[in-house]
């Protein structure tokens, strides 16, 4: 018999193949749609070192914002970082190496990762730093860059569903990076907040086959923070 896939913690998912110096492919965007315990969970472990591809760096005190105040990443693949002052200190003190990349080539690289697919050319970049020692080559009379994929050690993800085998269900806008890293990773950990009996799924409503996903763990009640909060006064009100 097959050895299960739900684990009872995040801890417990987390527990034999997570070491110092990995290089962790992380789900969401701003604060949509992030892993919130596997996060916790990776801080409590103490593991450092780590390269961690996200489309961003959390907030203070909050997702990949916690790994920064305990300096457990050295490195960060980004698309977006303007919400995290702790990041921002750190890179302007040269204590985090950063690496940015235009938000739809950053997806791209995490796909074609996850298709196996070792490179790709682009128009997005050329003329611009994004391009500075990359390889260049013209198609049709445009320039494109060379970008290399990428493959995470670790994958950690957020979806709303999982059936036992790991068929996955992502909520809306929650849906954004989740499957490209998941495909991006060697081993992938979801974090759910239902998992159901394997089978009950209907193959269409399924967004993410369960062959990408190794483990899973339940948070059916996750805190769901919102990244920035604007309010309008309105006249007589």
């Amino acid at each position: 018999m097959s050895r299960s896939k739900v684990y009872n913690s995040a801890e417990a998912a987390l527990k034999d193949v997570v070491s110092d110096g990995l290089t962790l492919a992380i789900g969401g965007f701003g604060l949509c749609g992030i892993p919130e315990a596997l996060i916790e969970a990776l801080r409590d472990s103490g593991v450092k070192g780590l390269t961690c591809i996200s489309n961003n760096a959390g907030v203070d005190g909050f997702g990949l914002g916690l790994l920064l105040q305990t300096r457990q990443i050295k490195k960060m693949i980004s698309s977006y970082v303007g919400e995290n002052k702790e990041f921002e200190r750190q890179y302007l003190a040269g204590e985090l190496d950063v690496e940015l990349t235009p938000q739809g080539t950053l997806a791209e690289k995490l796909r074609s990762g996850g298709a196996g697919i070792p490179a790709f050319y682009t128009a997005t970049g050329v003329g611009t730093l994004v391009a500075e020692g990359k390889e260049t080559r013209d198609f049709d009379g445009r320039t494109y860059v060379l970008e290399h994929s990428l493959r995470a050690d670790v994958a950690l993800i957020k979806a709303q569903k999982a059936d036992k085998a790991g068929n996955l269900m992502f909520n809306k806008t929650a849906r954004n990076f989740n499957p490209d890293c998941a495909m991006s990773g060697k081993i992938t950990i979801v974090e759910v907040e239902e998992i159901v009996e394997t089978g009950t799924l209907d193959p269409d409503e399924v967004h993410l086959p369960g062959i990408f996903v190794q483990r899973i763990v339940l948070n059916s009640n996750p805190e769901k923070r919102i990244e920035k909060t604007t309010t309008k006064t309105v006249e007589g009100a």
